[in-house]
């Protein structure tokens, strides 16, 4: 059992060395799309700034890190809305299942974005035609993760992409791999734990549809005529992602139970970031959190990403 233990986190500290070699580089920043695949909908993760890549469980762990899904204990599912952007009419929608399957556990994860109306306005019309439309950006996820004597859980997901509008689209497909390591003493056998994971790895997408014709006029010596012609738009890649994250349990009691987590995120499309979260739970009922992330390195223009900076939260489990 051993060997497989050592055979799966190679697996995937290998593969993440594809990632790695370029990873945290600032010019690359902002040349990535489909950025709704690093937004999480879930509010414990959210509380702790995302970084509970070590110990996150169920269907909250298909958004950062699949092996935890592993641990879902009996049947799981979750609703989750999120304000993006305070002020603007952004909203994240998210639905999440999970269900054991003897030392494994399966999960359906769905994420819609919801931008409201948006007024259609063109060169005659600049203030709205009067018409609106609304993007349509979603992305559909299966999983499956198992667990090796309740130590080591394994786990990946693929991840279908959609972004729309009325005459546009474009599709694509991910793929998650991750690792989960608990260990500790015969008192308190999970006190430690580990886990990596690689996020959003894929092939590019491109728009397509007929809202990227053209038309030209063709000017003859006959009879000017137009035509319609199609044009092709650059492919952008998928925003990448490995994690690395650590939890201890600092005062592992039986009622109440102090958590010391920390993570390291290494972006391939913009600077890395380290961060850290403490959380107390009592009885398992009762959750406080807290958590700091920050980006490595400087920004020339001295703006930050949005996920940067103090969080906090407050949960009830019954």
């Amino acid at each position: 059992m051993k060997k497989i233990y050592k055979f799966c986190i190679l697996l995937i500290a290998h593969s993440s060395l594809l990632i790695a070699c370029y990873a945290g580089n600032p010019d690359r920043q902002g040349e990535a799309g489909a950025y709704e695949l690093i937004l999480n909908p879930w509010a414990r993760t959210i509380g702790v700034h995302m970084t509970n890549t070590a110990y996150v469980s169920g269907f909250e762990a298909m958004n950062i890190n699949i092996a935890g899904l592993g641990r879902t204990k009996g049947i799981e599912a979750g609703l989750g809305y999120s304000k993006y952007l305070q002020g603007t009419d952004l909203g994240v929608s998210a639905i999440g299942y999970s269900q054991k399957m003897g030392n494994g556990a399966f999960g359906v994860s769905l994420i819609a974005m919801n931008f409201g109306k948006i007024p259609v306005t063109t060169t005659q019309a600049p203030e709205g035609t009067g018409s609106y439309y609304s993007p349509s950006f979603f992305n559909l996820a299966l999983g499956y993760a198992h667990t090796f004597d309740e130590k080591v859980s394994v786990g990946v997901s693929v991840r279908l992409i959609n972004e729309s509008l009325a005459d546009i689209a474009a599709t694509g497909v991910t793929i998650d791999a991750g690792v989960q390591y608990y260990t500790g003493s015969t008192e308190f056998p999970d006190r430690f734990k580990f886990g990596v994971a690689l996020r959003n790895v894929g092939a590019p997408m491109q728009y397509s549809g007929q809202g990227l014709a053209a038309t030209v006029n063709v000017a003859t010596v006959a009879q000017p005529y137009t035509i319609r012609v199609a044009r092709n738009v650059a492919q952008f890649e998928l925003p990448s992602q490995l994690l690395m994250g650590f939890a201890y349990d600092i005062l592992p009691d039986k009622k109440y139970k102090l958590t010391l987590a920390g993570n390291y995120t290494s972006n391939a499309f913009s600077r890395d970031e380290l961060g850290g979260a403490l959380i107390f739970d009592l009885n398992s009922l009762f959750a406080l959190r807290a958590g700091y992330r920050q980006e490595v390195g400087t920004s020339s223009s001295g703006i930050n990403s949005v996920y940067t900076g103090l969080s906090a939260g407050v949960s009830v489990q019954v």
